[in-house]
């Protein structure tokens, strides 16, 4: 997608845009002005060019889609190792490539010890490890991180790039699409490969009313960020073939304009997403005190008290505990909805759990279409007695 169009008859070769461009993607060659894939599309060359020779033009190019080949997986880090999310990245992207005769690759960015995070992923199959390993890339710095995965991208030339979408994802991803003038699809739940490389990003629209089906078919690569827990985590090869590639990290690469002026270490919990047991509280609760009692149950069976959105909305508890399209997507073991309605807005993101208890006074309640044993009762009957019973049952 050529944005940056230069008029030859205009130009007078004064290079004032070359020196203007503050991310140095504008080079002079034999043949002219080059556009580098650096450019930001920021408008200061068009700004400055005094013989107004260059303009945007607002139309998608298209790219030979042979040139660009195997699916990039970002293979994120934290202080415990790798985030689980890639594992599923890596087991989604065997499924797609198996279709087209691609390989998967991964790419990781960070400070010392990268590698060995990196020997961890050979055992899932994957074809080459990208690892990109200096001290200036220890701290997540955007700027520092989308130079350094561009350079990747620009050197392999992907079809497709699988970014998880954490915290950290979801503010490289558009970035990176940004970079490349190209598309991206957030939270997928669903990808499909087409026999012609076009894969087919799925996704809920409108409130999770409809499942939208998105292509990117004129331009490359194809960037889509799918949430933990949606896809089956890889199962690991007993040969191993793949390899890491240790690639160069220039200075311009880890040279930010970001300033760290203080830095204090989170203490790490975990997350709903990571729970075997869930217990969920919906507008069935009538209130906060009443939560008491399914913090309790929750405690009991060694999990977490999670929440629709309404309750989130009403005050009682936050967004890392919020369940649904809006919130978090699980697939616990065991997941007890009390007084839930059971919104696709919510089911869609927590059906894949292996046991579903549903608790609801209302008998034509939408949770009990997705439910594994259905409870029709007043909650505030119910669960003082589950708890009983679970206690009763510990102690003896």
């Amino acid at each position: 997608m050529d944005l940056l169009t230069f008029n030859a008859a205009r130009c007078d070769l004064c290079e004032e845009c070359i020196r203007s461009c503050p991310f140095q993607a504008l080079t002079m060659e034999a043949s002219g002005i080059r556009v580098g894939e650096t450019c930001r599309m920021c408008g200061v060359c068009i700004k400055c060019c005094p013989q107004q020779a260059i303009r945007f033009e607002q139309k998608a190019g298209t790219v030979n889609k042979k040139e660009w080949r195997d699916i990039l997986i970002y293979a994120e880090q934290e202080e415990c190792g790798i985030h689980p999310v890639a594992y599923e990245l890596i087991g989604e992207a065997g499924k797609l490539a198996g279709r087209v005769g691609y390989h998967v690759n991964c790419i990781l960015l960070g400070g010392p010890g990268t590698t060995e995070n990196a020997e961890k992923l050979l055992s899932y199959g994957v074809h080459n490890i990208y690892v990109y390993e200096h001290e200036g890339l220890s701290a997540f710095k955007t700027d520092c991180y989308t130079d350094a995965f561009a350079d990747c991208i620009a050197s392999t030339k992907p079809s497709v790039v699988l970014i998880g979408a954490t915290a950290l994802g979801r503010s490289l991803a558009p970035r990176l699409s940004t970079r490349f003038h190209t598309g991206l699809t957030a939270d997928c739940t669903q990808l499909e490969m087409r026999d012609d490389s076009d894969l087919v990003q799925i996704r809920p629209a409108f409130g999770g009313n409809i499942m939208a089906q998105i292509l990117i078919s004129q331009s490359r690569p194809q960037f889509a960020t799918v949430r933990y827990k949606v896809m089956d985590r890889a199962e690991k090869t007993p040969y191993p073939t793949g390899n890491i590639i240790h690639c160069e990290v220039t200075d311009a690469m880890v040279r930010s304009r970001i300033t760290v002026t203080e830095r204090s270490t989170i203490r790490r919990t975990k997350s709903i997403e990571e729970e075997e047991v869930l217990v969920v509280a919906g507008r069935g609760v009538k209130s906060d005190k009443d939560l008491g009692m399914l913090r309790e149950l929750a405690a009991l069976l060694g999990g977490q008290l999670c929440f629709t959105r309404p309750m989130v909305e009403a005050g009682y508890g936050d967004s890392t505990h919020q369940i649904g399209l809006s919130g978090r997507t699980v697939k616990p073991k065991l997941i007890i909805t009390c007084g839930v309605s059971g919104a696709i807005q919510f089911t869609s993101c927590m059906n894949g759990s292996e046991c579903i208890v549903a608790i609801n006074s209302d008998p034509e309640a939408q949770i009990f279409s997705v439910a594994n044993y259905c409870i029709v009762d007043d909650l505030y009957e119910v669960i003082p007695s589950l708890t009983a019973q679970i206690r009763a049952g510990k102690e003896a």
